[in-house]
């Protein structure tokens, strides 16, 4: 692609927040019709360049360039007239209006008597046209569309004012994979359209699959800008972590040679296992020490599944059989007598307690299994809180913080050390790494397999299928509600075995 100006470029770019330096003499560059991919882990100072770009942060230091003429934007709205929208990660709609009203917002026509509504859902509808969205009736309430559709209503009332540069801040983390490609095929006909798209995604692969350029943040500093088709992922991992990554390497061939060989009792078995309208009836079992990812899309039934097997919710089919014993898991607290412990997809309506410290989370799961007339002393709460500082790498600072007030990632973190003080003999985690930057992956993965060696039984689930077939013994694939097939992994096993997996149960008429 030939190098043409800029239509934004930022130099030297410094901010300073209550006395430390978030961003220290960042440079970032958007050229017409590119993608553009802004990496790092958090903390590295993705959010607050954003902030700069769209006129929410003013720094002490640097210039912002438009079209070659240097502005300073006090507001969002400056930034707007600059050619300039944004979509965030909370796709910030009114899911009580309709889908119209949501893209027009703010931009309604008016005549003598009011707002028209013909003419502002014909220019809503004009809207979601450019982005391939004809056949979205401007009338249909926001609330009854999908994940994927609201995202795509958030683009379009983005794309109104017919923006120069747009900036995507995480906008695929709720979407599955057949969501995912609907939204990227909208970006690259905006690209086609010559606009600048600032892409910003924790999904490294969506990242090398979208992008034509890369900068790299680490610590509030820039690392680098490449062309995407130059740049290794293990050089891009390297340089977010400011280290290289054969420890990352190392896991996965450990992982990938331990031919697992267990002839004993299974730790947890399934038959028939099902719940009528959520899973088919399904054979399954885990041997200690033995991880098994689930590997499906989103609705194949493999959180259905973990949720039958932890107990969360109760199977209308089938039986359970734990170290050989048959039990009947009617709810979350039978499970955990059995040790077997879950940390759900949903850390918000089914994992942390939101007014309870990190502290207290932690605890909540084994105090209810000791029982409540039998409290934990602030000894025994200090020492098992202690080895998951080390453990986990959680921040002593944060354990006596309300749990709403942490990250995402150190969320997911509070949710996995209440499974594990349990002592589980089996522990399901349902995608345990959403949202969390790449060092925080890699810690929790590496904690999954030193937990599988001390003989655990771990049942891992991840939308990210590399994560699955890095960590896996065995692979369960399932897809439409029902288990299509079972995989031992090893060196030959790659994301696309499981994906043809998938295509082949498609091509028998299968699901």
């Amino acid at each position: 692609m030939p190098e043409t100006q800029p239509i934004v470029q930022l130099e030297g770019i410094t901010v300073d927040f209550a006395g430390v330096r978030a961003l220290d003499g960042v440079d970032l560059r958007l050229m017409p019709g590119e993608v553009h991919a802004l990496m790092g882990e958090n903390g590295a100072g993705k959010s607050t360049l954003i902030a700069v770009l769209t006129g929410t942060c003013v720094p002490v230091a640097g210039t912002v360039t438009v079209d070659g003429e240097s502005r300073r934007f006090s507001g969002v709205a400056n930034a707007r007239a600059a050619g300039i929208a944004t979509v965030f990660q909370e796709t910030q709609l009114s899911p009580n209006l309709s889908v119209a009203e949501n893209v027009m917002l703010g931009r309604e026509r008016r005549g003598r008597l009011g707002i028209n509504w013909r003419r502002t859902r014909a220019d809503a509808a004009a809207a979601l046209a450019t982005l391939g969205l004809e056949g979205l009736d401007p009338k249909t309430p926001l609330s009854v569309l999908s994940p994927a559709q609201k995202q795509l209503v958030a683009l379009a009332r983005a794309v109104v004012d017919d923006p120069r540069v747009l900036v995507l801040d995480e906008p695929t983390s709720s979407l599955d994979q057949a969501e995912v490609a609907m939204l990227m095929r909208v970006i690259r006909g905006l690209r086609e359209r010559g606009v600048a798209i600032l892409f910003v995604s924790h999904f490294l692969e969506q990242a090398f699959t979208i992008s034509d350029r890369m900068t790299v943040l680490r610590g509030g500093r820039m690392v680098g800008e490449h062309a995407t088709r130059d740049l290794e992922r293990a050089d891009l991992i390297s340089q977010m972590l400011g280290k290289d990554i054969e420890s990352l390497r190392a896991l996965s061939s450990d992982r990938k040679a331990h031919h697992y060989a267990w002839d004993g009792m299974p730790a947890i078995r399934t038959a028939n296992l099902g719940r009528h309208g959520e899973l088919g009836p399904t054979d399954i079992d885990v041997q200690p020490g033995e991880v098994v990812g689930f590997a499906g899309l989103r609705g194949s039934g493999r959180t259905e599944l973990a949720s039958l097997m932890s107990g969360a919710v109760r199977a209308d089919t089938g039986e359970i059989w734990v170290d050989g014993e048959k039990v009947d898991l009617r709810n979350p607290s039978v499970a955990l007598r059995h040790r077997i412990a879950m940390s759900s997809e949903d850390r918000r309506t089914q994992g942390v307690i939101d007014e309870l410290t990190a502290r207290e989370n932690i605890i909540v799961s084994l105090q209810a299994l000791r029982g409540w007339w039998r409290p934990l002393s602030s000894l025994e709460m200090s020492d098992l809180v202690e080895t998951f500082v080390e453990s986990l790498r959680l921040d002593p600072a944060d354990l006596d913080r309300p749990v709403k007030m942490l990250s995402g990632g150190t969320q997911q973190k509070v949710l996995l050390a209440r499974a594990l003080a349990v002592r589980p003999r089996v522990l399901i985690l349902d995608e345990p790494t959403r949202g969390m930057d790449i060092a925080a992956k890699i810690d929790i993965q590496r904690r999954v397999s030193e937990l599988a060696a001390t003989g655990v039984a771990v049942v891992f689930i991840s939308s990210e299928l590399q994560e699955v077939v890095r960590l896996s013994d065995r692979i369960i694939v399932l897809k439409d509600r029902e288990k299509i097939g079972e995989l031992s992994n090893g060196p030959a096993v790659t994301v696309d075995t499981v994906v043809e997996m998938i295509a082949a149960h498609d091509s028998d008429g299968g699901g």
